[in-house]
Protein backbone atom coordinates (compact mmCIF):
# COMPACT_ATOMS: atom_id res chain seq x y z
CA UNK A 1 0.00 0.00 0.00
CA UNK A 2 1.50 3.90 -0.59
CA UNK A 3 1.68 6.05 1.72
CA UNK A 4 -1.07 8.28 0.50
CA UNK A 5 -3.84 5.50 1.07
CA UNK A 6 -2.09 4.96 4.65
CA UNK A 7 -2.65 8.32 5.25
CA UNK A 8 -5.81 8.90 4.28
CA UNK A 9 -6.78 5.92 5.81
CA UNK A 10 -5.27 6.99 9.48
CA UNK A 11 -7.17 10.53 8.87
CA UNK A 12 -10.73 8.62 8.66
CA UNK A 13 -10.25 7.08 11.69
CA UNK A 14 -9.45 9.66 13.53
CA UNK A 15 -12.29 11.52 12.30
CA UNK A 16 -14.29 8.52 13.44
CA UNK A 17 -12.60 8.57 17.04
CA UNK A 18 -13.66 12.41 17.15
CA UNK A 19 -17.05 11.85 15.98
CA UNK A 20 -17.16 9.02 18.53
CA UNK A 21 -15.77 11.23 21.57
CA UNK A 22 -18.79 13.57 21.01
CA UNK A 23 -21.93 10.79 20.60
CA UNK A 24 -20.87 8.55 23.40
CA UNK A 25 -19.44 9.28 26.99
CA UNK A 26 -16.05 7.79 27.86
CA UNK A 27 -16.38 5.22 30.76
CA UNK A 28 -12.89 5.62 33.25
CA UNK A 29 -12.19 1.56 33.38
CA UNK A 30 -11.46 -0.23 36.99
CA UNK A 31 -8.19 -0.39 36.47
CA UNK A 32 -5.95 2.53 37.40
CA UNK A 33 -4.32 4.82 34.52
CA UNK A 34 -1.15 4.36 36.93
CA UNK A 35 -1.14 0.88 36.00
CA UNK A 36 -0.85 1.51 32.15
CA UNK A 37 1.56 4.34 32.46
CA UNK A 38 4.39 2.38 34.34
CA UNK A 39 4.24 0.01 31.81
CA UNK A 40 4.36 1.59 28.87
CA UNK A 41 8.07 2.91 29.53
CA UNK A 42 10.66 2.69 26.68
CA UNK A 43 11.47 -0.18 25.57
CA UNK A 44 8.49 -1.58 27.01
CA UNK A 45 5.67 -3.02 25.02
CA UNK A 46 2.43 -2.77 26.43
CA UNK A 47 -0.48 -5.03 24.94
CA UNK A 48 -3.90 -5.14 25.93
CA UNK A 49 -5.93 -7.94 25.05
CA UNK A 50 -9.58 -9.05 25.13
CA UNK A 51 -12.71 -9.85 23.05
CA UNK A 52 -13.15 -7.45 20.24
CA UNK A 53 -15.70 -4.20 21.24
CA UNK A 54 -14.53 -4.76 24.97
CA UNK A 55 -13.05 -1.26 24.68
CA UNK A 56 -8.96 -1.93 23.89
CA UNK A 57 -9.10 1.11 21.55
CA UNK A 58 -10.63 4.14 23.67
CA UNK A 59 -9.17 2.06 27.03
CA UNK A 60 -5.10 2.42 25.04
CA UNK A 61 -6.29 5.90 24.08
CA UNK A 62 -7.37 7.46 27.05
CA UNK A 63 -3.48 6.42 29.01
CA UNK A 64 -2.63 9.06 26.39
CA UNK A 65 -4.92 11.37 26.88
CA UNK A 66 -2.84 14.86 25.87
CA UNK A 67 -0.43 13.52 24.00
CA UNK A 68 -0.10 13.21 20.68
CA UNK A 69 -0.42 10.01 19.58
CA UNK A 70 0.16 8.10 16.06
CA UNK A 71 -3.00 5.74 15.89
CA UNK A 72 -3.76 3.09 13.16
CA UNK A 73 -6.48 0.42 13.80
CA UNK A 74 -5.89 -2.46 11.13
CA UNK A 75 -9.16 -3.90 11.57
CA UNK A 76 -10.49 -1.68 9.23
CA UNK A 77 -11.42 -3.39 5.86
CA UNK A 78 -9.55 -0.97 4.29
CA UNK A 79 -6.65 -2.87 5.42
CA UNK A 80 -7.69 -6.31 4.62
CA UNK A 81 -4.40 -7.65 2.92
CA UNK A 82 -1.84 -5.54 4.45
CA UNK A 83 1.56 -7.45 4.59
CA UNK A 84 4.46 -7.36 6.89
CA UNK A 85 6.73 -4.95 4.18
CA UNK A 86 3.77 -2.76 4.41
CA UNK A 87 4.56 -1.19 7.91
CA UNK A 88 7.08 0.32 6.96
CA UNK A 89 5.42 2.63 4.99
CA UNK A 90 2.73 3.17 7.91
CA UNK A 91 5.41 4.21 9.78
CA UNK A 92 6.46 6.71 7.25
CA UNK A 93 2.84 8.07 7.22
CA UNK A 94 3.31 8.50 10.96
CA UNK A 95 6.07 10.73 10.30
CA UNK A 96 4.72 12.88 7.70
CA UNK A 97 1.20 13.58 9.61
CA UNK A 98 2.70 13.67 13.30
CA UNK A 99 6.50 14.57 12.93
CA UNK A 100 8.70 12.66 15.33
CA UNK A 101 5.68 11.27 17.39
CA UNK A 102 6.84 9.38 20.92
CA UNK A 103 3.61 7.51 21.40
CA UNK A 104 2.00 4.50 19.05
CA UNK A 105 -0.74 2.55 19.02
CA UNK A 106 -1.50 -0.25 16.87
CA UNK A 107 -4.48 -1.59 17.13
CA UNK A 108 -5.81 -5.16 16.49
CA UNK A 109 -2.41 -5.66 14.65
CA UNK A 110 -2.33 -9.41 14.81
CA UNK A 111 -4.47 -8.89 11.19
CA UNK A 112 -0.98 -8.13 10.20
CA UNK A 113 1.06 -11.76 9.46
CA UNK A 114 4.47 -11.49 10.59
CA UNK A 115 4.53 -8.05 13.12
CA UNK A 116 6.13 -9.11 15.38
CA UNK A 117 9.78 -7.29 14.28
CA UNK A 118 8.03 -4.52 13.30
CA UNK A 119 6.82 -3.83 16.50
CA UNK A 120 10.17 -5.04 18.27
CA UNK A 121 12.01 -1.96 16.30
CA UNK A 122 9.58 0.67 17.06
CA UNK A 123 9.67 -0.10 20.40
CA UNK A 124 13.43 0.49 20.95
CA UNK A 125 12.48 4.44 20.29
CA UNK A 126 9.16 4.80 21.06
CA UNK A 127 6.43 3.92 23.75
CA UNK A 128 4.45 1.36 22.16
CA UNK A 129 1.05 0.01 22.67
CA UNK A 130 -0.72 -3.01 20.81
CA UNK A 131 -4.19 -4.07 21.11
CA UNK A 132 -5.17 -7.54 19.71
CA UNK A 133 -8.36 -9.80 19.89
CA UNK A 134 -6.65 -13.03 20.40
CA UNK A 135 -4.85 -14.51 23.80
CA UNK A 136 -1.87 -15.96 21.09
CA UNK A 137 -0.94 -12.80 20.35
CA UNK A 138 2.10 -12.69 22.29
CA UNK A 139 3.00 -16.47 21.88
CA UNK A 140 5.04 -15.72 18.36
CA UNK A 141 8.22 -14.22 17.65
CA UNK A 142 7.33 -11.32 19.60
CA UNK A 143 7.51 -13.15 23.25
CA UNK A 144 11.05 -14.64 21.86
CA UNK A 145 12.00 -11.07 20.93
CA UNK A 146 10.78 -9.40 24.11
CA UNK A 147 11.43 -11.85 27.20
CA UNK A 148 10.90 -9.20 29.75
CA UNK A 149 10.00 -6.26 27.23
CA UNK A 150 6.63 -6.66 27.18
CA UNK A 151 3.20 -5.82 29.77
CA UNK A 152 0.22 -7.71 28.95
CA UNK A 153 -3.04 -6.88 29.98
CA UNK A 154 -6.83 -8.46 29.28
CA UNK A 155 -9.56 -6.22 29.40
CA UNK A 156 -12.77 -7.36 29.75
CA UNK A 157 -16.74 -5.89 28.64
CA UNK A 158 -17.63 -3.48 31.38
CA UNK A 159 -18.14 -4.90 34.80
CA UNK A 160 -21.61 -4.19 37.14
CA UNK A 161 -19.50 -0.90 38.74
CA UNK A 162 -18.56 0.04 35.25
CA UNK A 163 -22.04 -0.49 34.18
CA UNK A 164 -23.47 1.66 36.96
CA UNK A 165 -21.64 4.11 35.97
CA UNK A 166 -22.21 4.30 32.37
CA UNK A 167 -26.02 4.70 33.62
CA UNK A 168 -24.85 7.78 35.85
CA UNK A 169 -25.14 5.82 39.16
CA UNK A 170 -22.27 6.96 41.35
CA UNK A 171 -21.54 4.04 43.56
CA UNK A 172 -19.37 6.77 45.72
CA UNK A 173 -22.30 9.37 45.71
CA UNK A 174 -24.53 6.72 46.52
CA UNK A 175 -22.41 5.38 49.29
CA UNK A 176 -23.88 7.18 52.64
CA UNK A 177 -27.61 5.55 51.25
CA UNK A 178 -25.85 2.54 49.22
CA UNK A 179 -27.71 -0.24 51.95
CA UNK A 180 -31.31 1.50 52.21
CA UNK A 181 -34.41 -0.29 50.95
CA UNK A 182 -34.80 2.60 47.96
CA UNK A 183 -31.12 2.14 46.26
CA UNK A 184 -30.98 -1.23 46.82
CA UNK A 185 -34.00 -1.92 44.94
CA UNK A 186 -32.77 0.33 42.27
CA UNK A 187 -29.28 -1.28 42.62
CA UNK A 188 -31.15 -4.50 42.05
CA UNK A 189 -33.17 -2.98 39.10
CA UNK A 190 -29.71 -2.32 37.79
CA UNK A 191 -28.84 -5.86 38.20
CA UNK A 192 -31.55 -7.20 35.85
CA UNK A 193 -30.83 -5.26 33.05
CA UNK A 194 -26.71 -5.76 33.19
CA UNK A 195 -27.51 -9.67 33.01
CA UNK A 196 -30.14 -9.17 30.22
CA UNK A 197 -27.64 -6.79 28.32
CA UNK A 198 -23.94 -7.53 29.04
CA UNK A 199 -20.98 -5.30 29.73
CA UNK A 200 -20.97 -4.31 25.63
CA UNK A 201 -21.36 -0.44 25.83
CA UNK A 202 -22.48 -0.41 22.36
CA UNK A 203 -25.34 -2.95 22.33
CA UNK A 204 -27.40 -0.65 25.02
CA UNK A 205 -27.97 1.32 22.40
CA UNK A 206 -27.70 -0.54 18.98
CA UNK A 207 -28.60 -4.17 20.42
CA UNK A 208 -25.73 -5.73 18.36
CA UNK A 209 -24.85 -8.46 21.22
CA UNK A 210 -25.42 -11.23 18.09
CA UNK A 211 -23.24 -9.29 15.26
CA UNK A 212 -20.66 -9.12 18.16
CA UNK A 213 -20.76 -12.72 18.16
CA UNK A 214 -20.94 -13.37 14.40
CA UNK A 215 -17.84 -11.13 13.93
CA UNK A 216 -15.86 -12.72 16.74
CA UNK A 217 -16.68 -15.98 14.74
CA UNK A 218 -15.63 -14.82 11.69
CA UNK A 219 -12.87 -12.44 11.84
CA UNK A 220 -11.36 -14.28 15.13
CA UNK A 221 -11.91 -17.89 14.70
CA UNK A 222 -12.63 -18.68 10.72
CA UNK A 223 -10.29 -16.38 9.07
CA UNK A 224 -7.38 -16.06 11.37
CA UNK A 225 -7.59 -20.27 11.68
CA UNK A 226 -8.36 -20.87 7.74
CA UNK A 227 -11.47 -22.81 9.36
CA UNK A 228 -12.83 -24.60 5.92
CA UNK A 229 -16.06 -26.47 7.69
CA UNK A 230 -17.16 -22.88 8.68
CA UNK A 231 -20.73 -24.87 9.86
CA UNK A 232 -19.34 -26.60 12.66
CA UNK A 233 -16.97 -24.22 14.11
CA UNK A 234 -20.23 -21.65 14.61
CA UNK A 235 -22.55 -24.69 15.56
CA UNK A 236 -19.95 -25.37 18.10
CA UNK A 237 -19.70 -21.93 19.51
CA UNK A 238 -23.05 -21.87 19.61
CA UNK A 239 -23.61 -25.03 21.48
CA UNK A 240 -20.91 -23.68 23.82
CA UNK A 241 -22.49 -20.76 24.74
CA UNK A 242 -26.18 -22.11 24.85
CA UNK A 243 -24.58 -24.36 27.50
CA UNK A 244 -23.38 -21.76 29.69
CA UNK A 245 -22.26 -22.63 32.99
CA UNK A 246 -22.18 -26.36 32.36
CA UNK A 247 -19.94 -29.06 32.37
CA UNK A 248 -18.49 -30.14 28.96
CA UNK A 249 -16.66 -33.10 27.70
CA UNK A 250 -14.55 -33.00 24.17
CA UNK A 251 -15.59 -37.12 23.76
CA UNK A 252 -19.44 -35.92 24.10
CA UNK A 253 -18.71 -32.68 21.76
CA UNK A 254 -16.68 -34.94 19.09
CA UNK A 255 -20.27 -37.44 19.06
CA UNK A 256 -22.50 -34.70 18.84
CA UNK A 257 -20.79 -32.79 15.90
CA UNK A 258 -19.66 -36.02 14.42
CA UNK A 259 -15.80 -34.99 14.42
CA UNK A 260 -13.43 -37.80 13.88
CA UNK A 261 -10.37 -37.11 15.90
CA UNK A 262 -10.68 -36.18 19.37
CA UNK A 263 -7.94 -33.37 18.57
CA UNK A 264 -9.87 -31.57 15.88
CA UNK A 265 -12.27 -30.53 18.43
CA UNK A 266 -10.34 -29.66 21.30
CA UNK A 267 -8.16 -27.13 18.57
CA UNK A 268 -11.74 -25.68 17.88
CA UNK A 269 -12.87 -25.42 21.00
CA UNK A 270 -9.28 -23.26 21.90
CA UNK A 271 -9.38 -21.09 19.40
CA UNK A 272 -12.73 -20.09 20.08
CA UNK A 273 -11.59 -19.92 23.85
CA UNK A 274 -8.68 -17.70 22.28
CA UNK A 275 -11.00 -15.59 21.41
CA UNK A 276 -12.04 -14.82 24.00
CA UNK A 277 -15.80 -15.77 23.42
CA UNK A 278 -15.79 -18.69 26.14
CA UNK A 279 -13.98 -19.22 29.29
CA UNK A 280 -13.05 -22.95 30.07
CA UNK A 281 -12.59 -23.73 33.68
CA UNK A 282 -10.75 -26.90 34.69
CA UNK A 283 -11.97 -29.59 37.70
CA UNK A 284 -9.89 -29.16 40.54
CA UNK A 285 -7.60 -32.12 41.59
CA UNK A 286 -4.03 -32.92 43.53
CA UNK A 287 -3.67 -34.87 40.71
CA UNK A 288 -2.51 -32.91 37.30
CA UNK A 289 -3.68 -36.29 35.42
CA UNK A 290 -7.30 -36.07 36.86
CA UNK A 291 -7.68 -32.82 36.32
CA UNK A 292 -6.66 -32.93 32.59
CA UNK A 293 -9.19 -35.65 31.91
CA UNK A 294 -12.13 -34.20 34.03
CA UNK A 295 -14.98 -32.84 32.35
CA UNK A 296 -14.10 -28.68 31.96
CA UNK A 297 -16.84 -25.75 32.49
CA UNK A 298 -17.89 -23.60 30.45
CA UNK A 299 -18.85 -19.65 30.36
CA UNK A 300 -19.41 -16.89 27.97
CA UNK A 301 -17.62 -13.88 28.63
CA UNK A 302 -20.92 -12.26 28.55
CA UNK A 303 -23.97 -12.60 29.21
CA UNK A 304 -25.45 -10.32 26.72
CA UNK A 305 -24.34 -12.57 23.83
CA UNK A 306 -26.15 -16.03 25.91
CA UNK A 307 -29.12 -13.79 25.64
CA UNK A 308 -28.86 -13.24 21.93
CA UNK A 309 -27.84 -16.73 21.34
CA UNK A 310 -29.57 -18.92 23.93
CA UNK A 311 -32.57 -19.66 24.47
CA UNK A 312 -35.21 -19.79 28.31
CA UNK A 313 -34.05 -16.44 30.25
CA UNK A 314 -36.04 -16.44 32.77
CA UNK A 315 -35.41 -20.34 33.46
CA UNK A 316 -31.71 -19.72 33.53
CA UNK A 317 -31.22 -16.59 35.59
CA UNK A 318 -29.45 -19.34 38.43
CA UNK A 319 -26.68 -20.18 35.53
CA UNK A 320 -26.80 -16.86 34.46
CA UNK A 321 -26.01 -15.66 37.74
CA UNK A 322 -23.14 -18.48 37.76
CA UNK A 323 -21.85 -17.05 34.33
CA UNK A 324 -21.64 -13.46 35.91
CA UNK A 325 -19.65 -14.35 39.24
CA UNK A 326 -17.17 -16.87 36.73
CA UNK A 327 -16.57 -13.28 34.36
CA UNK A 328 -16.05 -11.24 37.48
CA UNK A 329 -13.75 -13.92 39.11
CA UNK A 330 -11.63 -13.94 36.13
CA UNK A 331 -12.22 -10.06 35.63
CA UNK A 332 -10.34 -9.56 39.16
CA UNK A 333 -7.10 -12.25 38.36
CA UNK A 334 -6.79 -9.65 35.59
CA UNK A 335 -6.69 -6.75 36.72
CA UNK A 336 -5.38 -7.27 40.42
CA UNK A 337 -4.87 -10.73 41.41
CA UNK A 338 -2.59 -12.52 38.54
CA UNK A 339 -1.43 -15.52 41.06
CA UNK A 340 -5.36 -16.38 41.64
CA UNK A 341 -6.12 -20.20 39.35
CA UNK A 342 -9.99 -20.73 39.32
CA UNK A 343 -11.19 -23.86 39.25
CA UNK A 344 -14.48 -25.84 40.58
CA UNK A 345 -14.23 -29.05 42.35
CA UNK A 346 -16.44 -31.97 42.48
CA UNK A 347 -16.36 -35.20 44.14
CA UNK A 348 -16.69 -39.32 43.62
CA UNK A 349 -20.32 -38.35 45.81
CA UNK A 350 -21.45 -35.65 43.15
CA UNK A 351 -20.87 -32.77 46.26
CA UNK A 352 -19.93 -29.68 44.06
CA UNK A 353 -18.34 -26.08 44.38
CA UNK A 354 -19.12 -23.60 41.63
CA UNK A 355 -15.79 -21.52 42.18
CA UNK A 356 -12.39 -22.19 44.03
CA UNK A 357 -9.88 -19.51 44.12
CA UNK A 358 -6.37 -20.78 44.84
CA UNK A 359 -3.53 -18.23 45.87
CA UNK A 360 -0.30 -19.96 45.48
CA UNK A 361 -0.23 -23.14 47.42
CA UNK A 362 -3.78 -22.23 49.40
CA UNK A 363 -7.60 -22.33 48.66
CA UNK A 364 -8.07 -18.89 49.31
CA UNK A 365 -12.17 -18.77 49.02
CA UNK A 366 -15.10 -21.60 48.30
CA UNK A 367 -17.75 -19.72 46.23
CA UNK A 368 -21.44 -21.42 45.23
CA UNK A 369 -23.88 -19.55 43.58
CA UNK A 370 -27.89 -20.09 43.82
CA UNK A 371 -30.77 -18.14 42.95
CA UNK A 372 -32.37 -17.54 46.16
CA UNK A 373 -33.97 -14.71 48.36
CA UNK A 374 -34.14 -16.72 51.38
CA UNK A 375 -32.97 -19.24 53.96
CA UNK A 376 -35.69 -21.71 53.01
CA UNK A 377 -34.73 -20.91 48.94
CA UNK A 378 -31.16 -22.44 49.90
CA UNK A 379 -31.21 -26.30 48.88
CA UNK A 380 -29.34 -28.42 51.06
CA UNK A 381 -26.45 -29.91 48.31
CA UNK A 382 -25.59 -26.27 47.76
CA UNK A 383 -24.27 -26.01 51.76
CA UNK A 384 -23.40 -29.83 51.74
CA UNK A 385 -20.95 -29.06 48.58
CA UNK A 386 -19.50 -25.98 50.29
CA UNK A 387 -19.02 -28.60 53.63
CA UNK A 388 -17.39 -31.20 51.64
CA UNK A 389 -15.06 -29.09 49.81
CA UNK A 390 -14.13 -27.04 52.93
CA UNK A 391 -13.01 -30.11 54.55
CA UNK A 392 -11.27 -31.66 51.19
CA UNK A 393 -9.32 -28.67 50.48
CA UNK A 394 -9.26 -27.08 54.11
CA UNK A 395 -10.77 -23.84 53.47
CA UNK A 396 -12.69 -22.15 55.36
CA UNK A 397 -14.00 -19.38 53.58
CA UNK A 398 -17.12 -20.08 52.33
CA UNK A 399 -19.79 -17.76 50.20
CA UNK A 400 -22.96 -18.26 48.90
CA UNK A 401 -23.94 -15.71 46.40
CA UNK A 402 -27.58 -15.63 46.50
CA UNK A 403 -30.08 -12.82 44.67
CA UNK A 404 -31.04 -11.08 47.49
CA UNK A 405 -30.45 -13.42 50.68
CA UNK A 406 -27.85 -12.21 53.40
CA UNK A 407 -27.46 -13.80 56.63
CA UNK A 408 -24.32 -16.29 57.94
CA UNK A 409 -25.53 -20.02 58.37
CA UNK A 410 -23.26 -22.06 60.53
CA UNK A 411 -23.01 -25.83 59.73
CA UNK A 412 -20.84 -28.43 62.09
CA UNK A 413 -18.96 -26.01 63.35
CA UNK A 414 -18.17 -23.79 59.94
CA UNK A 415 -19.73 -20.20 59.08
CA UNK A 416 -20.92 -19.90 55.48
CA UNK A 417 -21.81 -15.94 54.29
CA UNK A 418 -24.42 -15.44 52.46
CA UNK A 419 -24.07 -12.64 50.35
CA UNK A 420 -26.51 -10.74 47.63
CA UNK A 421 -25.23 -10.61 43.83
CA UNK A 422 -24.97 -6.88 44.07
CA UNK A 423 -23.08 -6.34 46.60
CA UNK A 424 -20.44 -9.60 45.90
CA UNK A 425 -20.11 -7.35 42.68
CA UNK A 426 -19.57 -3.92 43.96
CA UNK A 427 -17.09 -5.11 46.17
CA UNK A 428 -14.32 -4.95 43.62
CA UNK A 429 -11.30 -6.48 45.42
Amino acid sequence: MNINEIKRIIQDQELERIALLKRERIITREVGKEYFINAISVPNILAILGIRRCGKSVLSRSILEGETVAYLNFDDESLYGIKAHDLNNVLKAFYELYGDPSFIILDEIQNVPDWELFANRLRRTKKVIITGSNSNLLSGELATHLTGRHTDFTLFPFSFGEFLNYNKFNLEDEKKFLYSTKAGAKIEDFLTKYILQGGFPENYKLNIAKTIFGDIIQKDVVRRHKIKNVSVIENLAKYLVSNFSQEISFNKLKNVFGIGKIETIKNYVKYIQDAYLIIVVERFSFKLKQQVISPKKIYCIDTGIINSIAFKFIENTGKLMENLVAVELFRRKSYWHNDWEIYYWKDYQQHEVDFIVKDGPDVKQLIQVIYASGKDEIEKRETEGLIKGSEELNCKNLLLITHDYEDEIKIENKTIMCLPLWKWLINVR
